[in-house]
């Protein structure tokens, strides 16, 4: 009776938690019909006999999308008073509590008004999915964030509201809005946009011809990059693991390092692979050394990564470029991105030779440098690709997929309530991952994770630590995961929730990175994480990885 009430309880968490499918109508400007065809969509599925209620729309004056709203069930909005004015939100708790089976939610990329459950309202959406409930949204896409920078440069707008691309990347489908710039510019002449006042100002700045078919480029070429994603994840395609890895090199005082991240963003979603993020730290960068304004500044930088999804990496090493070529063919990176040169004097370069860029060029085997200039920014020129020798052979080797991931960990489990050092928990954790892997020595796979760790340490990620190291002889992997309450003593980062160790064979560096984006992948989900937040035992993890992997873990 426990075993079938376990399995009940499961199942029923399984049914509570179990997401909804998000649907996304994406625009290149305001005024192309995005939220019109939402709510088309919701009259169209009411007929259908499906539930569905409005949790958020803007009408913004436009009297035709406010007759579409006519008809639909509306959840009443939140009012907030901020700095004495009274500012109307979505009502997210009231939307999970109406469990409707489908939410249509405006503007997907908004900012929610301070005191709210969330900052921003894609994070809201979240919420909704992971209630079980379909969401149908709306967005520009000037609003990604890896586009920041080219919307800057192209129309000198400079984007406040943004959201990260795995958000639309995410999306279960991507109906594209499209409507010609002068049948748009017509629109807005005849007041259906905006009220009368803000139309010749308008037509003079953002609405010009010459910004709507940017924008319009922009939208097309993202829905074709995310039809070919989707088009090889149905056929199951194999995505070759090497070397088309993407890295971006950051330092502690780069400027513009933003536009490297967004770059490398861009790149890594074109070639649809992993991307790091890796910060060298010399000893005259020490957090000992340095002032706060750096350390700050360091610290913003590795966040921004970590939210475009990058997996973030901080190695010590006094020769930079070595350091950063050594990383490059440990991962398998194909594309190393660098910013532009600072200008030397001519007595500089005459007794320090040559500067980092000129140098990994010099280096780099098999790997092409793309050098950012961020020098010059917002006139920032192309991007210049300096390719070097013909890549070799991709290494042969299965994927590791997403149900591989909860066989590696879900066996291996320690929790800490008190705090833990970050020795003792390295020593807990590859003594669990060494008893699913008969014949490895214990000791020399403490000696790797620790030699690695010695070179940067893998704890700056906020919130996770993912210590790894390749071992000769092993055939295949395995991995421990450490949950990590009371904190990581002895660290200089904010202390991360939880560790995710792995050893992998040094024959095939590709389980590595699929491991690694894996694990970064998981810890990005808002949902993911609620379930680790929420588990007190080690079964409760199992439960959360099962759910994050799609499969059903046995009652025990």
């Amino acid at each position: 009776m426990e075993q079938a009430d376990r399995a009940d309880n499961f199942l029923h968490m399984i049914q509570r938690l179990r997401r909804g499918r998000l649907k996304v109508y994406l625009g290149y400007a305001a005024g192309v019909g995005k939220t019109y065809q939402m709510l088309l969509e919701g009259h169209r599925l009411k007929a259908e006999g499906i539930d569905v209620v409005i949790g958020l729309t803007e009408t913004h004056g436009r009297q035709d999308t406010a007759r579409l709203m006519e008809g639909l069930e509306t959840v009443p909005r939140l009012q907030h008073e901020y700095h004495g004015i009274v500012i109307e939100e979505m009502d997210l708790e009231a939307v999970i509590s109406r469990r409707p089976e489908v939410a249509l939610v405006d503007e997907l990329a908004h900012t929610n008004v301070p005191g709210t459950a969330n900052p921003k309202r894609y994070q809201d959406v979240d919420d909704i999915l992971a209630a079980g409930i379909h969401v149908i949204t709306t967005v520009n896409i000037q609003h990604l964030e890896s586009l920041y920078n080219t919307v800057e440069r192209g129309l000198g707008v400079a984007v406040r509201e943004r959201l990260p691309d795995h958000i639309l990347a995410g999306a279960d489908e991507i109906i594209n809005v499209d409507l010609s710039e002068e049948d748009l510019r017509q629109r807005l002449e005849d007041g259906k946009i905006y009220p009368e006042e803000r139309v010749k100002t308008a037509l003079l700045n953002f609405f010009t011809p010459s910004n709507l078919e940017q924008l319009r480029e922009m939208a097309l070429r993202e829905l074709a990059s995310q039809i070919d994603l989707r088009r090889r994840e149905a056929r199951d395609e194999e995505v070759p693991p090497a070397p088309d890895q993407v890295m971006v090199c950051l330092s502690s005082r780069g400027p513009n390092s933003e536009i490297l991240l967004r770059y490398g963003s861009r790149l890594a979603g074109r070639l649809s692979r992993s991307w790091y993020a890796v910060y060298v730290q010399t000893s005259k960068e020490a957090a000992t050394v340095i002032d706060a304004v750096t350390q700050r500044l360091i610290s913003n930088t590795l966040t921004i990564a970590k939210q475009l999804g990058a997996t973030v990496f901080t190695y010590k090493g006094e020769d930079v470029a070595d350091t950063i070529l050594r990383f490059a063919k440990e991962y398998r990176v194909g594309h190393i991105v660098v910013g532009s040169p600072a200008r030397r004097s001519f007595w500089k370069q005459l007794t320090d030779g040559k500067g980092l860029v000129h140098r990994l060029i010099d280096k780099a085997k098999d790997v092409a440098v793309v050098v950012v200039d961020t020098a010059s920014v917002p006139a920032m020129r192309t991007p210049v690709e300096i390719v070097g020798e013909e890549a070799p052979a991709e290494m042969a080797g299965p994927k590791v997929h997403r149900a591989a991931m909860n066989d590696l960990l879900g066996h291996s489990i320690v929790f800490w309530d008190d705090p833990v050092s970050k020795d003792e928990a390295i020593r807990a954790l590859v003594h669990m991952a060494c008893r699913d892997l008969p014949g490895l020595s214990e000791a020399s796979a403490l000696e790797a994770i620790m030699e690695r760790e010695s070179e940067g340490s893998t704890f700056l990620n906020e919130g996770l630590a993912i210590p790894h190291a390749r071992l000769e002889g092993l055939h295949r992997p395995g991995a421990a995961l450490g949950v990590v309450r009371g904190g990581v003593t002895g660290e200089d980062s904010r202390p991360p929730g939880y560790i995710v160790l792995s050893l992998t064979p040094d024959a095939r560096p590709e389980v590595q990175i699929e491991i690694l984006a894996e694990v970064s992948r998981a810890f990005q989900d808002r949902t993911f994480l609620k379930a680790m937040d929420g588990a007190v035992t080690a079964d409760d993890i199992r439960d959360a990885l099962a759910l994050w992997t799609g499969t059903r873990r046995e009652a025990r």
